[in-house]
């Protein structure tokens, strides 16, 4: 059995080297990846004038989630996330398999998002998403994201600074410039009427179900807990924040896009066409330097967290320990990135893994169920003074559970059956582990 007290132990081994505005960073580039940038047009064929409302009701939905979360990870100071959630909530085994879960679901978006990156630097250069260009460029992508994080997570804060830099610019700027082009024509004329007369055909459910995927992501921030200078402090601080930032800037980018382009419900590349509207070609050419620049921030503080759930995972003896090395050097968990870049490289070259990209959804539904739940059974156990302690006893953790019911419903049947095989194998593997470590401490014995 592992030690379940290092859940909420401090892990030495690995600098706190993360403050809070490191923190926001992970927030919003987990929420903001290539998504918004194809979402507008989707959003407007569904909802018409009240498609910036539905990010808003998607924000709402997935807020008390995120408290919920932000509460259960104040309790916290080492490393894993939703492996020490589950740990000392529900036992071994279940942290195990939220942390499985959660690392499946990072590596096929992380994979699926460097093959986006690759076509969209083919917007530039045609011939970087054929032949032995693609494998060149997939295998530089993930080689150097790789290594950044291996040497040092103040670096990866850097370059992880300077992404989120260029791609917050390049939107701010599409939505400021758009305000200022069109004035008082991004306001919606918002006739509630019609949506009971017949006049026009919204499916808002459908729109509710499409956007809520630009609103997952954030989790990513608690995984790397232990290298946060105060956790209890400052992740709170940064999920609220980064939730609030992004919701606005969503809410902006819908009122510009349907303005500047009154065909956007039809439009496949719905920003590019609101930048090109706008500004030209070269505002096409900015535009894609923000998606470039978006699903590189992504993938690096997808690379940067999640391999520190196999590590967690390796400390609590649910993995090899091999996982659980940190490098003496850069103080990183060597291994375990290493080992996630190797498993992204492969899926990327050779996979097939659109078909995966489906079940993570559900997967992201399971973790968020499980973090909700885990607060009335750890609130007694481990709220402090200095906890993020949510106001209305259950109430809000109850709401989550209520929207992780309603987004599970939504799920088709073949991803909650591929999520039920991920979940089959991650079994295998944990008793697998367990079998090793009776083996192991039989011989010492």
């Amino acid at each position: 059995m592992p030690d379940t007290s290092k859940a909420h132990t401090s892990q030495a081994s690995l600098p706190r080297n993360l403050g809070v505005w490191s923190l926001w960073l992970l927030v919003v580039n987990g929420l903001i990846g290539a998504g918004i940038f194809g979402l507008p047009g989707g959003a407007a064929k569904l909802a018409g004038e009240f498609s910036p409302l539905i990010y808003l009701f998607c924000a709402l939905l997935i807020l008390p989630i995120l408290l919920s979360m932000a509460e259960v990870a104040s309790y916290f100071r080492g490393s894993g996330g939703p492996v020490r959630y589950g740990t000392a909530a529900f036992g071994p085994f279940i942290g195990f398999q939220a942390g499985w879960l959660y690392y499946i679901a990072r590596l096929v978006s992380f994979a699926a998002n460097t093959v986006l990156l690759v076509d969209s630097i083919g917007y530039f250069w045609p011939d970087a998403t054929t032949g032995i260009n693609r494998w060149l460029l997939l295998s530089l992508i993930v080689t150097s994201l790789t290594l950044l994080n291996i040497v040092g997570s103040v670096r990866t804060m850097r370059s992880l600074a300077g992404l989120t830099l260029i791609k917050f610019l390049v939107l701010v700027m599409l939505v400021v410039a758009g305000v200022i082009s069109l004035g008082t024509m991004v306001l919606p004329s918002m006739h509630i009427g019609s949506v009971f007369s017949g006049e026009h055909t919204y499916n808002f459910g459908a729109a509710t179900l499409l956007l809520i995927y630009a609103f997952v992501g954030f989790e990513s921030v608690v995984v790397p807990a232990g290298e946060a200078t105060n956790p209890a402090r400052d992740i709170p601080r940064a999920l609220i924040l980064g939730l609030a930032m992004v919701t606005l800037l969503y809410i902006g980018i819908q009122l510009v896009s349907v303005a500047a382009v009154p065909a956007i419900a039809s439009s496949s590349t719905p920003l590019l066409d609101v930048a090109n509207t706008l500004f030209g070609s070269v505002g096409a050419l900015v535009l894609m330097l923000g998606v470039v620049a978006s699903v590189a921030a992504n993938l690096l503080g997808a690379i940067f967290s999640t391999p520190r759930a196999s590590f967690a995972l390796a400390e609590d003896g649910s993995l090899p320990a091999w996982f659980g090395q940190v490098n003496a050097r850069f103080l990183t968990p060597a291994n375990s990135i290493a080992f996630f870049g190797a498993l992204a490289l492969l899926l990327t070259l050779y996979g097939s893994f659109l078909w995966l990209a489906a079940a993570t959804v559900l997967t992201r539904v399971l973790l968020y169920s499980l973090t909700c739940a885990a607060v009335p059974i750890l609130r007694p156990k481990m709220a402090t003074s200095t906890s993020f302690v949510l106001a209305g006893g259950y109430v809000i953790p109850l709401l989550g559970i209520a929207a992780c019911g309603w987004l599970a419903l939504q799920i088709s049947l073949s991803s909650a059956i591929v999520s039920a095989l991920f979940v089959l194998l991650g079994t295998v593997l944990y008793w697998l582990a367990r079998w090793q470590n009776r083996k192991i401490s039989s011989t010492k014995s």
